[in-house]
């Protein structure tokens, strides 16, 4: 819309500069206007507000809101990084994280010995883990990525967001997972320039595509 007449039904975001008359309108988010932040969690950070043992958190690094509060859409655990979402808005996070909507989450998964192909099918076609079945959408190798050892690489989908469920799944394989990194909730995919412990805001055009993917 940059240097464009708005017409019924176009939307500004903060930080749009609009004019009326030639003078420049401030307008600011609203309390129906989610704002969603995207972070790139390291290995070794808490995805809580407070740990009895002083250990680093998610939420340390995070802006401060005023008033409100940030809240979490999804987990990683203590061993896992990469990508993690947060809105000021408790229903948007209920909504995205609802089994019914099947977000898919896509990591990459580094497994000691690697994956059998009995193992590779066991995952696509269900393994049973003690909260209930669970199965990958979606599971390959990651070609020209090499690590140390025995150890390789695969990219996974799955379509819910249960406790430990990409490690518990491989355990049930017969694999290890030695490190696991998340690189896309949705239709939002981890920025290849935002380091480890930085975040930043989503621009309207990926809250269009976040707040449609609870529409399906």
């Amino acid at each position: 819309m940059r240097g464009q007449v708005a017409k019924l039904g176009d939307r500004a975001s903060p930080g749009d500069l609009i004019l009326l008359d030639g003078k420049e309108i401030k307008i600011s988010a609203s309390k129906g206007t989610p704002r969603v932040i995207l972070y790139h969690k390291p290995v070794g950070e808490l995805v809580t507000r407070s740990d009895p043992e002083g250990r680093a958190t998610v939420f340390d690094k995070l802006p401060k809101l005023s008033p409100g509060r940030w809240v979490s859409i999804g987990r990683l655990d203590l061993n896992s990084s990469g990508l993690l979402l947060f809105t000021d808005s408790g229903e948007l996070a209920n909504q995205l994280m609802h089994p019914r909507q099947e977000i898919e989450r896509e990591y990459e998964v580094r497994v000691q010995g690697g994956l059998s192909g009995d193992a590779q099918r066991q995952l696509l076609e269900g393994v049973a883990l003690e909260d209930g079945p669970a199965k990958f959408l979606r599971l390959a190798p990651i070609q020209g990525r090499k690590d140390s050892g025995t150890n390789l690489w695969y990219r996974v989908v799955l379509a819910e967001g249960r406790n430990r469920e990409v490690r518990r799944m491989v355990e049930a394989a017969g694999g290890r997972v030695s490190r696991l990194v998340r690189v896309r909730f949705g239709p939002i995919v981890l920025p290849g320039h935002l380091a480890p412990g930085r975040w930043e805001e989503l621009d309207a055009n990926r809250m269009h595509k976040l707040t449609d993917a609870t529409k399906g």
